[in-house]
């Protein structure tokens, strides 16, 4: 029992997350405006700092995140779009699942998000 207990305290003074949010996110959004319902979120880690990036499907612009923050099972960012900040909040359900919401001057649209295979990533 006490061995157990402190092998607890062991693994819980490591940031062990585990939902992980870094990989690559595909992203639907029907309620969207035409142009923006569907695309590619990117969540990765520059000097221990979450990055993101979006992409909207047949666009290649890459749009970068700013004010980027992980907390617990959430991450959040903002991105520039056509003129506007849009904020965007994410809840991280599983391992491949993640939902949450877009806010931007119009109101809110609703998103979904599933994990892409690393090889659906590479093949990209």
């Amino acid at each position: 029992m006490i061995v157990s207990f402190l092998f607890v305290i062991a693994v819980s003074g490591q940031k062990i997350t585990k939902n992980n949010p870094v990989g690559t996110w595909k992203f639907e959004a029907p309620y969207a405006p035409e142009g923006y319902s569907s695309g590619t979120i990117v969540v990765g880690i520059t000097d221990q700092k979450h990055t993101t990036t979006m992409s909207f499907t047949g666009n290649d612009i890459k749009i970068p995140g700013e004010n980027v923050k992980a907390v617990k099972d959430s991450i959040y960012f903002t991105v520039y779009v056509e003129g506007q900040d849009v904020k965007v909040m994410l809840k991280i359900e599983n391992d491949t699942i993640m939902s949450g919401k877009a806010v931007y001057s119009e109101g809110e649209v609703p998103l979904s998000l599933t994990k892409t295979a690393a090889s659906e990533a590479e093949v990209k």
